[in-house]
């Protein structure tokens, strides 16, 4: 049951481990899709100009006319998920200099509720660049929060970069993406310019599936690394309920390796968003997953998978069989 003080919060605030060595040059564009060698030099022109730099503006794609380039302050890496959107927020969070932020917007909500609004806007004025990742379209008070928050930050030259989940290949559905999240924040949407990320899933590009859930011999046996844990799935499910989803990451800090028995489908909305946060802190740890009963393909229902958060789900899925396969 971890515990997080205030400037614990806000010390926290940098890009996870996984992330800590990313840069522009170590993103590896898909040759097949141009648009991915064009966020990294959209990126790094915006990283140039953010530190005070005199690099030259690129062709960024405003979907506001009469957003000079002058008063932007905002970018936002629109794209489906595996795409390396993260790879490219941490990389521009790596190339300003500091004071800067980096988290995702579930920890900047937490970070308001925390300390409260008025402290949270005092302790991120004096930064550079605000960095949001998984920015939450489908929670309208926690999106105007944070809209309102960014106002007053911005209004102080914070800069913000962003990124959020759309769903790629699906003959233009959540193309207008970009569109949604302007909208969302409409208060700031002349501010902010646009880098579409287009692409398949990496983690899964040319590999193959995940591995099948092994018995529960082969998982108790597995377990016996240093540093790995072994849990109930239900039991973990019950546990994460009584913990919020801020202290995921601290609770998993330090573990090898995550090994869970008779993993079912989340019938549950509430257990399954909670696996879904659980799952984005494991990945950002690079902590394998190893896992009896069903197939963590099989982790949420059809209803789900087509229902208001299936991005969230999807991602998910996509996360845990990289994870999966990564303790093969």
């Amino acid at each position: 049951m971890p515990e997080l003080a205030a400037d614990e919060l806000v010390a926290a605030l940098v890009p996870p481990p996984r992330f800590d060595v990313v840069r522009f040059d170590t993103y590896v564009p898909n040759p097949d899709e141009p648009s991915q060698a064009a966020a990294v030099a959209e990126g790094t022109a915006f990283a140039e100009r953010v530190g005070g730099g005199t690099g030259k503006r690129g062709p960024l794609r405003s979907l506001f006319r009469g957003s000079a380039a002058d008063t932007t302050r905002g970018l936002y890496f629109d794209g489906g998920f595996g795409v390396g959107k993260t790879h490219l927020l941490a990389s521009l969070w790596h190339a300003v200099p500091g004071p800067k932020a980096y988290g995702t917007f579930v920890e900047l909500t937490n970070l308001v509720g925390a300390l409260g609004f008025a402290e949270a806007v005092r302790r991120l004025s004096g930064h550079r660049l605000l960095a949001i990742d998984e920015f939450e379209l489908d929670d309208p008070g926690d999106t105007m929060l944070v809209t309102r928050l960014l106002q007053e930050l911005m209004a102080t030259g914070v800069h913000v970069a962003a990124t959020s989940n759309t769903l790629p290949d699906k003959l233009g559905e959540g193309r207008f993406a970009a569109e949604d999240f302007l909208r969302e924040i409409h208060a700031l949407s002349a501010r902010f310019d646009v880098v579409r990320v287009d692409g398949p899933d990496y983690r899964h590009r040319g590999l193959p599936d995940a591995p099948e859930p092994v018995s529960d011999e082969e998982l108790t046996a597995s377990a016996a690394r240093e540093g790995a844990t072994l849990d109930d799935f239900d039991a973990l499910c019950e546990h994460l309920a009584g913990l919020h989803p801020s202290k995921y990451g601290t609770l998993v800090d330090g573990v090898s390796a995550v090994h869970l028995r008779d993993v079912t489908v989340a019938q549950d909305q509430s257990v399954a968003l909670r696996l879904v946060a659980f799952a984005d802190r494991l990945y950002d740890r690079a902590i394998p997953v190893v896992t009896s009963g069903k197939p963590l393909s099989e982790l949420f229902t059809d209803e789900m998978l087509h229902g208001g958060y299936r991005k969230k789900y999807l991602r998910a899925i996509s996360r845990l069989t990289a994870l999966a396969r990564d303790a093969g």
